[in-house]
């Protein structure tokens, strides 16, 4: 019994053995992009100058650049969807609660024309 339990569970692929990647947000998407990124700067700076250890330095800092920069942008990104959930939930709840009542807000007040 206690082998089938392990075996249901789902590992993630852990990085260094520290961060795992299938379970942190934006972690598989930044270091996709950060492996795209370096081969594509080390390659171009080898086309450009054909110096191989260079090429590689250029490649690995693209590397970080852009995992870095990819990670950052997506947890932005997540950040900014979950304050306007937050939002959106917020206004739901208003709404359901002040609807019909005196102080609903998307009610219009009715005005006498006497006293206009």
């Amino acid at each position: 019994m206690a082998g089938e339990e392990q075996g249901d569970k789902k590992q993630g692929f852990k990085l260094m053995g520290i961060l795992d990647i299938q379970n942190t947000a934006c972690a598989r998407e930044a270091l996709l992009h950060g492996a795209g990124g370096s081969l594509v700067a080390g390659l171009l700076h080898f086309l450009a100058t054909s110096r191989v250890k260079r090429s590689f330095d250029v490649g690995f800092a693209g590397f970080f650049l852009t995992t870095l920069g990819s990670w950052c942008y997506c947890r932005y990104n997540n950040a900014m969807l979950r304050v306007q959930q937050r939002v959106i939930q917020e206004g739901i709840k208003n709404k359901v609660m002040y609807e019909g009542t005196s102080i609903d807000p998307t009610r219009k007040p009715k005005v006498d024309e006497k006293n206009s």
